[in-house]
């Protein structure tokens, strides 16, 4: 079984109407104001998942600022995993601007069907210790329900590209330590932190942190996955398309050219989640 823990899709009206939504929240318009930024819906993703033997996704919405285009997007996500609940998994977005609101979004989600929580992200702006401390409450029930939640990272060196936030590694490792039981999953490799897990203090405060692929093949060789295997376990590596950014055929062929077991693949493929999500 393929599970790809990475993908977003998007309602009809954002797809349409692409420039209004650009000019309601500006971090969606650093993404998605160039028209040739794909967005997808429900059916795109579930096509592309025949076309590549995918049985499930996890389907992520977009972190709206506004608390009201965040629940039409959880709609959204829920009515689709309704449509197809064999095949979609659904991590809900929580309005982090807003304490109360978010409560009540996660019990909504939670009581609908949600898995998880994600991708969060902060793309103006930087996470600061200030949020962690204002969303601590939110956190810490997630904590006590085992519901994951995955997290926004990118490498702080590099090339520039849309979606490239301003949040510093450190937040992360901040992040860790004030919820050590809280299933979190970093995307995009944990923008290189999975190297500072050679570090004792920091691979004890990530014992409940793992690493998924998303935009690899855009980031990394493909020698990151013997090598992160190496540092953190093949255990906490799991595979994430960030589709439609970059089709699965291409993280396929990577993997059978990494030089990883079939076991291994087969872990990072689809195993590795599983076992996230039945330890929620």
């Amino acid at each position: 079984m393929i599970i790809d823990c990475h993908t977003h899709i998007f309602p009809d009206e954002v797809r349409k109407k692409r420039e209004v939504f650009c000019q309601k929240d500006k971090g969606f318009c650093s993404l998605y104001q160039d028209p040739r930024a794909k967005m997808v819906g429900a059916e795109d993703l579930i096509l592309s998942m025949d076309e590549t033997n995918i049985s499930k996704s996890v389907v992520c919405g977009f972190p709206w600022e506004d608390p009201e285009l965040c629940s039409l997007h959880n709609q959204y996500l829920l009515g689709s995993a309704t449509r197809y609940p064999n095949r979609i998994i659904v991590f809900i977005l929580l309005p982090l601007t807003d304490l109360k609101r978010s409560e009540r979004e996660l019990d909504w989600g939670m009581e609908h069907g949600a898995k998880g929580v994600g991708e969060i992200a902060f793309y103006d702006r930087a996470m600061t210790d200030q949020d962690l401390e204002t969303m601590a409450p939110i956190f810490r029930k997630m904590e006590q329900q085992n519901i994951p939640i995955l997290l926004h990272t990118n490498e702080p060196l590099g090339h520039f590209y849309p979606g490239k936030g301003k949040t510093s590694l450190e937040i992360f490792y901040q992040f860790a330590l004030l919820f050590p039981s809280l299933k979190i999953l970093l995307a995009h490799w944990g923008g290189g932190l999975p190297f500072y897990e050679l570090m004792p203090e920091v691979s004890t405060a990530f014992k409940n942190v793992y690493y998924d692929t998303a935009a690899s093949p855009f980031l990394y060789s493909k020698k990151i996955y013997g090598i992160a295997k190496e540092i953190v376990g093949v255990e906490k590596i799991i595979f994430g398309s960030d589709f439609p950014l970059i089709g699965p055929r291409r993280y396929f062929r990577e993997l059978e050219e990494s030089g990883l077991s079939l076991e291994d693949r087969e872990k990072i493929l689809g195993l590795n989640f599983l076992k996230v999500l039945e330890s929620s």
